[in-house]
Formats: structure tokens, sequence, C-alpha cells
């Protein structure tokens, strides 16, 4: 199955694995690579350390980004190269849900209403999830400058919003993850059990968990 798709998403929260599972499967596949880039928003930084001030601005710079990122996929067909991508468009709001105002908020959703492309549906989005104490450690292991002022409170309240989101989310067939016990970068055996789970999906929405 997974090499038939032609659009994959990996989502999850911050501090998940998700680019570094897309990077993965993007070389499984030979396909594509599109990837969110942080580093690049100037008010990012800024918002970890004042969230109230700089959340609408972050908040915008990454839609303008996404926006622009997303647009090149409209021309995907069957004969074009597979394509592997860290972020599900429409999860936009949901940072704008968690950070904003009322008032920015509604100022976000005029903006995302007026300016959001029409993306592709993908093939498959795998949603990884992580205890609040895996998602912790590895956002300081990873070491990232612009998330020196990320609090564990934030990280439970975006944990919490991504499992609402997906609970609700229909758009596409959904493959959740517990990746607690899974290291799919360091043991290879980790990766090549998910790619066996994905070649045996046969539902919408299906789930898959490894204890050790």
């Amino acid at each position: 199955m997974l090499d038939k798709l032609r659009y994959v998403v990996v989502e999850g929260p911050i501090g998940v694995g998700k680019t570094s599972l897309a990077r993965m499967l993007s070389q499984r596949l030979d396909a594509g690579l599109l990837l969110e880039d942080p580093e690049a928003n100037p008010f990012l930084a800024s918002f970890y350390q004042d969230p109230k001030r700089h959340a609408l601005a972050a908040q915008l710079f990454f839609l303008f980004q996404r926006i622009g990122q997303v647009g090149g996929l409209k021309q995907l067909d069957l004969f074009s190269r597979a394509t592997v991508a860290d972020f599900l468009f429409e999860k936009d709001p949901l940072f704008a849900e968690l950070n904003l105002g009322d008032e920015e908020h509604s100022l976000y959703r005029l903006v995302y209403e007026r300016l959001a492309p029409q993306a592709p549906v993908p093939d498959l989005v795998i949603y990884l999830q992580a205890s609040l104490a895996s998602l912790s450690n590895r956002v300081r292991r990873r070491g990232a400058n612009f998330e020196w002022g990320l609090s564990e409170d934030y990280l439970r309240r975006v944990s919490e919003a991504y499992g609402r989101f997906f609970h609700q989310y229909r758009g596409a067939p959904v493959l959740m993850v517990n990746s607690d016990h899974l290291n799919f970068v360091e043991r290879p055996a980790d990766f090549a059990l998910l790619v066996e789970r994905i070649d045996a999906m046969r539902g919408v929405r299906e789930f898959f968990s490894l204890r050790r």
C-alpha cells in the first residue's frame, strides 16, 4: 500500500518526531519532501516568551508560509512524484484557537477563509501521539533555540488540542501511532514495523502501538 500512496502527511504535536519520520518516508518512497520551517518564523521565539503579545504575528506568518507551500501541491496527479509533508494544512486553525484572543481569532479566521487554498486530500495521514513526558524529553534533546521558552503546560495544551482535532477529523484515512516506545531514526526495525502496519491498513481510521 505505502508504495502506491502519492501524498502522505505526518502530523502530531511539537516534539513528537513528525519531521524525522517524514524524511524517512520520503526516502523510502523516493518522494518530494514538504516541511514546515519554524526557524524562518521571526516571531516564534518571542511568542514562546510572551504569547499574548506575539501570538497573532506568529500565527499569520505560519499561515502564509503554509499557503505558499500547499499552493504548489495543486498540480498533484497520478503522473507526478509522490510527496510527503510534515504538516496538514487543515490543522492551522488549531493553533489559532489555542493561542489567540477573541478579536485576534476573528481576524485570523477572516484571513484564513479568504486566502486558504484548496489543498489536495492526503492519501494517508499518520498522526503521531506521545505522552507529555516523551514530548518534553524530545523537545529538550533536540535543543532548538526558538523552543527555549516552551513550557510543559503549553506542550500539554497542544497535545490535547491535537487529540480533539483528530477525534473529529474525517478528511483522509488516518493511522494513529503511539510513538512512546518507537524510535524510527535509531531503530530501523521500528520503521519497518510501521511500514508493515501501513501496508496492512484496510480501514480509514486505525491504530498502531508497540509495547516494550
